[in-house]
């Protein structure tokens, strides 16, 4: 029995052998390749430059033409600091500065006798402000608020002739929001809408006081190109 036993697990053995040995490999299938989502992240310097125009705001004297209120060109340059958190939140700060095309927004004042003419030019606007967005991808949209800076030149004629002026700096505040994309993890396009306001203009002087005052504020409207260090900053989702 024990012969016999022995003897069948044997042919078992053989056989299992000899039909392993039939079969045909199974074939081997390469795992596909391994592709990282991109990860964008906003988190640091950048620097970078924009163009657009600026348009005065209609706001004149009463009783009198606000006199040219066209748009005109600027362009300047801007730099600033952002923190991605959340992680689709993006805080910041950012400093920037446009350099305006000459265009007087004069007003002629009427009456018997008086022919007094104000002439008011913004040189270049600046501003300090605070950023906050939501990402998604590589898109970013975002608000903004906080200090503004005027390059003003002003001036007041009697029958064409100067009666005094200002050539300085103006303060005031400033808001707006645009829509920033990453186009590489270094490189960013934007476009952005920015409203400033600089307080109003009176006159303490009896014959022309009766105008009241007019508001020195501007609508601008640029396009803008950021390169991004991307220094540090935290280990960000994947989109």
């Amino acid at each position: 029995m024990k012969n016999f036993l022995l003897g069948t697990v044997a042919l078992i053995a053989l056989t299992a052998t000899a039909s392993a040995a039939d079969m045909a490999a199974r074939p081997y299938t390469k795992a596909p390749a391994y592709v990282a989502s991109p990860i964008y992240n906003w988190t640091g310097f950048y620097i970078g430059g924009h163009i657009g125009g600026a348009f005065n705001g209609n706001n004149g004297f009463a009783g009198v033409s606000n006199g040219n209120n066209d748009g005109q060109f600027m362009g300047g340059v801007q730099g600033g600091y952002d923190y991605q958190f959340a992680p689709n939140w993006v805080m910041g700060i950012e400093a920037n500065y446009s350099w305006t095309g000459n265009s007087n927004n004069n007003v002629v004042f009427p009456g018997a006798g008086l022919g007094y003419t104000y002439g008011s030019n913004i040189k270049g606007l600046g501003s300090v402000t605070g950023r906050l967005g939501y990402t998604w991808g590589p898109a970013l949209l975002y608000v903004k608020g906080g200090y503004a800076y005027a390059d003003i030149n002003r001036n007041l004629a009697l029958n064409g002739v100067n009666q005094g002026g200002i050539n300085g700096s103006k303060d005031g505040y400033t808001v707006g929001g645009g829509l920033e994309y990453l186009f590489t993890q270094n490189w960013s396009g934007k476009v952005e809408y920015q409203y400033y306001d600089f307080g109003k203009t009176s006159f303490s002087a009896p014959a022309l006081a009766g105008f009241g005052s007019t508001r020195n504020d501007e609508h601008t409207v640029k396009a803008g190109l950021n390169y991004r260090f991307n220094l540090g900053g935290p280990i960000l989702a994947k989109y």
